[in-house]
Formats: structure tokens, C-alpha cells, sequence
């Protein structure tokens, strides 16, 4: 590695060793004074624990507002905290109720013709999609704490369920262990969503990077889009595989199944959809356009179906779905038996992503409103949702982009919106269901089409190329092992990904060689930073990154790599010989005993070579550590400072004094 060559030109040490006098490039600088390092405040082990528990599970403090307050407020705050309708209900009006009615019913528009789509898409029973459309908005309204999040079916979720059930059970062949899977999957989704939530461990579902998910959703938009090639060129016999190559060879291998009235009006659809989802997006004013589409696509191809019934008989419809609310389904939970291990994996699975994608929707509409979204509560919520959508007949539900989207677009205030969609669900369940009898199949596989394509965004990779390789690596991983091997596995592969970045961070941190920026006290990178000049006889190492048993062998090795690299340089440039090691611990946030032996094997290997080492301003932790290890007493006086200038300045006037 080239480092900045620059010298410093003179270098002066003065005072009684505890003030000094530097002048670097003819700049002289004022008297430097030195600090002591101090130890923090001393704390019990139980209080050490207490904090660290506490910065991990509570960095919010859920708990502050219950500070010294009365029993009564106490309890208040207590039912404002597991239940948010009640921090809201006290306030609400007739304005607020309006302006819910109309975002509810426009949701309602687009929330009615996706819930069918989304469970065919999972292999499901359409009138699942409705049921799904019900019962989980409801219970989200009075334990959600996002004002905007529109709750149901996700085509994420429908996509994965479907797949990894399909692997195993026929959804035509089984129908009712099918479903029986599916209500499991969904009670062990939502089981694994509130333990999150209780738990306070929603750190989990980060290692689904924004990159990984990238790809992962793109990979899933394409395979989605493909699989609706069954209903928009109305192929009976068609491949229940998810891979690219299979689902390609299957469209083609089955041409004498195409229909040309169902592909001239699937495909007509189609644009129409996406010509008003064109129209949202660049005038955002217009969102009720993309918004009302779906639905009038249903209800115009339901009635074209009607009128030309006589003439059009290849053309697939919904047929029969029952009216009436929700069935109980808590007798088909399947909890014993050789498929439990399918569905528990399946509901993790679909719970993490349905969560990510929820949060993430949440927290996205909640910063364009300046208010908070408890990342815990809303886990607890969606969880709880889930559990007893389970028991009600409905599959893995969470809070959709694009119905978000429109839900804030139209204007929603609270929760309310959600319960005017569920308002408008039950009606259609109670008294619309035989409107959708002539419904043609190619609607919803266009709906499925027009909403999953939204998820492609080359623009982001793009993005990801020009600043982070690496995520991009993971993006691209993911999307490929998707595309070409399967939908669960490709997000493992990104997954997998994903961590062994956080390990080669980790485990390879990085460390730089400081020098000075003449005429101040600033010691920065000397190969970023041009004007940093180096500092006769030091050599400055800074570590940017925990000292952990993961790392510290690592850090040993790259160090004397860097120190025989400096003296390399010094014999080439026949400069003055290197005598002193300064350590800058200052981004060291922790150190564990594999990295305090490692500081105190670089001592002595240092020593042996007429080295010496420095440390400089380790943190409160760090400082703890090193001090009851014992390290620090071999240190000496000179060993340990609060600021590499304070090092420098020192040890260059003891140097002098013994002159």
C-alpha cells in the first residue's frame, strides 16, 4: 500500500513533560497539556449486566413514561402501551372518521380483487383471501401502532407458502391436508412473530438486508409473473414448479393449451393495469386510478364474461365461492402427525418475511408523518393477528406496500381505515359472493402481474454496484438462487451471503496509519488525507473495529505486517529509525481476553525489537478490561494516553530530557 511520503519537518519537545511544544511545517503549535486516562465509575456486576440487557432488548426505554407516576397512570399508560387504540380513540372526530371512511373504501377496492389473487397464488381456496381480508385487519386496528399500514394477503408470503407446501403436499390431489398446512403455518408464523415481538429480539430479522431482500423480491416478481402465464394464456396442464427453466418449459411445452380469447383479453387487461399504475406513480394525485383499477377490471371482465358466455367457452372462471363469515379452523390445525416439521419451517419462513415487509411498510409512512412505529409492538401485533387468523380460516396476512400506499395516499388519519376495509369485506362475504361466479381466471393472474412487478427495482441495484460490492453480491445471489434453484433456497443463498459479510467485518477489520495535519493536533489517515505528514520516530495504528477472539490473531498479523512495511520505507527513504508504536483505540467499542493477550503478546514481541508500544484513549469498557487484567502495569508511565497528540508531545519530551 503507497502511504502519504511527507515528513514532519521539525519537531520540538519543551515544558516539565506534562506541557510540550510542538512545531510541525514551521507552524508552532500552543503547549500541549497531558491528561490522565481514567477508569470509569465503579459498578457491581449486576448493575453491568443490567445496563447491557438494558441496551439490548430496551434501547427505546418502552418503560419511561411510567417514571414516577400514580397507580392509575401507571395502568393508562399500561393499556396505551399493549393496546395504541386507546392513545388515539380518546381524540377522534368526525373529520378524522372521514377521512378513514374514504381511505377504507379505497383500500377495500384494491384489498377485494388482490385477497382472491394472492390465494390462488398460494394454492389456496380464493375465498381464503377474503377470509384473510376480514378478521386480521381487525385485530391489527386495535393492537397496531402504525396509523397507515393496510392489512392482508402479500404476495411475498402467498408466493413462498404456496412453494414450499407444493414441494411436498398437492394442493389438487390433497386439498384438505393442504389447507390443514397452510392454518399451521400460519399459527406457527404468528407464534414466531409475537416471540419476537415479547422477546424484544426483532434484531433477528435483520440479517434480511435491504440488499438481500432486493433481490430476493425481484427474483420472486419474475417467477410470480411467469407462473401467471397458466391463466393469462389459459393452460389447463401446467407445471406446479417454481424455477425459471421449468416454468418456460412448461408454457411452451403446452402450446396446444393457448387460448386466444383468453390471451387477447388477459393481455388487454394487463396494459390497462399497468397504463394506470403509470399514471399513479408520475401524478401521485391520481393515486385513486391504480387504486380502482383492480377492481374495475373485475367487475368489467365478470361482465364480458357474462354477455359472451355463448360464444367464449375456453375461457377459466372463479366459479362457485361460498357466502358467509369466516369458518372456525382451529379443528384443522395440524399439530402432530409427519408433516409438522414442513409446516413449522414453512411459518417461519413466511412469518420472517411477512415481518420484515410489514415493519418495513410501517416505519417507511410513519417517517413521511413525523410520528414513531415500536418495531416490538408491531411484531406482537402482526404475531397475535396471525394466531387468530389461524383459528378463523385465514392464511399468513401483513401490511402491504401497495395497499399502504393508497391507504396514505387517500388520506387515512388511524387505524380506522382498516376497519372500514374489514366493514366492506364482510359485506361483499355476506351478500357479493355470487357476483364472482363468471370472475375469469386471466383477471386475477393480471392483478397478481400488475401489482408484483413493482418490486423489480434495477434502479436500487444499480445503486447498490456504485457503493457496496458486496451487497450488491448479495442482491444478485439472491435474486439468481430464486430464479434458478428455489425460492426458499435462493433467500438462504442471500441470507448466507449476508452473514459472511457481517463475518469478514468482523473478522477482518479494518486498520489505518495516521499522521498529522500540520499547524493542528488532528492525526488522520495518512493515505487519505494528502497534507498529513509523518511524525519522526512513530509510527500511528489506528484499529477501527471490537477486538474479539474472531479478530484478534488477524490484528496481530496485520499489525507487524504494517510496522515491517513502515521500516521497509524508512531503510528506502534513509529515514530516522522507528522507536515507538502508538495503538488509537478510540473506535475499539470492545475487547474481550483474546484481545487483551493479543495487545500484551504485540508488547512483548515490540520489546524484543527495542519497540515501544502505546495505547491511546480506549473507551470506559475497554479501560475496565485492560485494568483487571493487569495488562496496563506493564505499560509503565508512558504507555497509556488520552489522545495520540498528548502521546506524540510526551514521549518526544522524555525522549529529549534523557539526551
Amino acid at each position: 500500500m503507497v502511504l502519504n511520503s511527507n515528513r514532519v519537518e521539525h519537531f520540538s519537545g519543551g515544558g516539565g513533560g506534562t506541557t510540550t511544544t510542538i512545531t510541525i511545517s514551521g507552524d508552532a503549535l500552543p503547549p500541549l497539556e497531558t491528561h490522565e486516562v481514567c477508569l470509569p465509575p465503579h459498578r457491581t456486576t449486576l448493575q453491568k449486566l443490567r445496563q447491557r440487557l438494558s441496551e439490548i432488548f430496551f434501547p427505546d426505554d418502552p418503560l419511561h413514561g411510567f417514571k414516577n407516576q400514580t397507580w392509575f397512570r401507571k395502568l393508562h399508560f399500561g393499556l396505551q402501551y399493549f393496546f395504541p387504540i386507546f392513545q388515539w380513540a380518546t381524540n377522534y372526530n368526525i373529520k378524522l372518521l372521514r377521512s378513514d371512511v374514504v381511505s377504507g373504501l379505497t383500500i377495500a377496492s384494491l384489498a377485494i380483487p388482490q385477497g382472491i389473487s394472492y390465494a390462488k397464488l398460494a394454492n389456496l381456496p380464493p375465498i381464503i383471501g377474503l377470509y384473510s381480508s376480514f378478521v386480521p385487519p381487525l385485530i391489527y386496528s386495535v393492537l397496531g401502532s402504525s396509523r397507515h399500514l393496510a392489512v392482508g394477503p402479500v404476495s411475498i408470503a402467498s408466493l413462498v407458502m404456496g412453494t414450499m407446501l407444493s414441494e411436498t403436499v398437492s394442493s389438487t390431489e390433497e386439498p384438505i391436508l393442504y389447507l390443514q398446512l397452510a392454518f399451521t403455518a400460519t399459527l406457527f408464523a404468528g407464534l414466531f412473530q409475537a416471540s419476537l415481538g415479547f422477546l424484544r429480539l426483532g434484531f433477528v430479522i435483520d440479517f434480511l438486508s435491504k440488499a438481500t431482500l432486493l433481490g430476493f423480491m425481484a427474483g420472486a416478481a419474475v417467477i410470480v409473473s411467469l407462473q401467471q402465464l397458466k391463466g393469462l394464456l389459459g393452460i389447463v396442464h401446467f407445471t406446479s414448479k417454481m424455477q425459471l427453466v421449468p416454468v418456460l418449459s412448461s408454457v411452451f411445452h403446452q402450446r396446444n393449451e393457448w387460448s386466444w380469447q383468453t390471451i387477447v383479453m388477459g393481455v388487454c387487461f394487463l396494459l390497462f393495469l399497468l397504463t394506470t399504475r403509470k399514471i399513479s406513480m408520475r401524478r401521485p394525485k391520481l393515486f385513486w386510478i391504480s387504486a380502482a383499477s383492480p377492481l374495475a377490471s373485475v367487475i368489467l371482465s365478470t361482465i364480458l364474461v357474462v354477455l359472451l358466455k355463448s360464444r367464449v367457452h375456453d375461457i377459466k372462471t372463479i366459479g362457485h365461492l361460498p357466502k358467509g363469515l369466516n369458518p372456525p379452523s382451529s379443528n384443522m390445525l395440524y399439530l402432530h402427525g409427519p408433516y409438522l416439521g414442513l409446516a413449522i419451517k414453512t411459518g417461519i419462513v413466511t412469518g420472517i418475511l411477512s415481518l420484515t415487509e410489514g415493519i418495513a411498510v410501517g416505519r417507511t409512512f410513519a417517517a413521511l408523518k413525523n410520528y414513531q412505529v415500536d418495531g416490538n409492538k408491531e411484531m406482537m401485533a402482526i404475531g397475535l393477528m396471525n394466531m387468530a387468523g389461524s383459528c378463523s380460516s385465514c392464511y399468513v396476512t401483513t401490511g402491504s406496500f401497495s395497499r399502504s400506499a393508497v391507504n396514505y395516499n387517500a388520506g387515512a388519519q388511524t387505524v380506522v381505515s382498516n376497519i372500514i376495509l374489514a366493514t366492506t369485506v364482510l359485506v361483499t362475504l355476506l351478500f357479493l359472493m355470487p357476483l364472482f361466479y363468471y370472475t375469469p381466471n386471466l383477471i386475477l393472474a393480471a392483478i397478481i402481474i400488475s401489482a408484483v412487478i413493482g418490486l423489480i427495482d434495477y434502479q436500487a441495484a444499480i445503486r447498490l454496484w456504485k457503493v457496496d460490492k458486496l451487497d450488491f453480491l448479495a442482491c444478485i445471489s439472491s435474486f439468481l438462487g430464486v430464479l434458478f434453484i428455489s425460492v426458499p433456497l435462493g433467500l438462504a443463498i442471500a441470507v448466507g451471503v449476508s452473514v459472511l459479510k457481517v463475518l469478514l467485518h468482523v473478522t477482518r477489520p479494518n486498520t489505518v496509519v495516521l499522521g498529522n495535519i500540520p499547524g493542528t493536533q488532528i492525526y488522520q489517515n495518512l493515505s487519505r488525507y494528502k497534507e498529513t505528514v509523518r511524525v519522526p520516530s512513530f509510527f500511528i495504528l489506528a484499529i477501527e473495529s471490537p477486538m474479539y477472539f474472531a479478530n484478534s490473531m488477524y490484528l496481530q498479523e496485520r499489525i507487524l505486517r504494517w510496522i515491517r512495511e513502515e521500516e521497509q520505507w524508512i531503510e528506502t527513504n534513509n529515514d530516522s529509525n522507528m522507536k515507538c508504536i502508538i495503538l488509537d483505540m478510540t473506535a475499539v467499542t470492545a475487547i474481550d481476553t483474546s484481545g487483551i493477550d493479543t495487545i500484551s503478546e504485540l508488547r512483548k514481541m515490540l520489546e524484543k525489537r527495542s519497540l515501544k508500544l502505546v495505547l491511546v484513549n480506549p473507551i470506559g469498557s475497554v479501560m475496565e478490561k485492560l485494568h483487571q487484567s493487569n495488562i496496563l502495569d506493564s505499560f509503565k508511565s508512558e504507555g497509556l494516553y488520552l489522545t495520540v497528540g498528548e502521546a506524540v508531545a510526551d514521549i518526544s519530551s522524555s525522549w529529549k530530557a534523557h539526551l
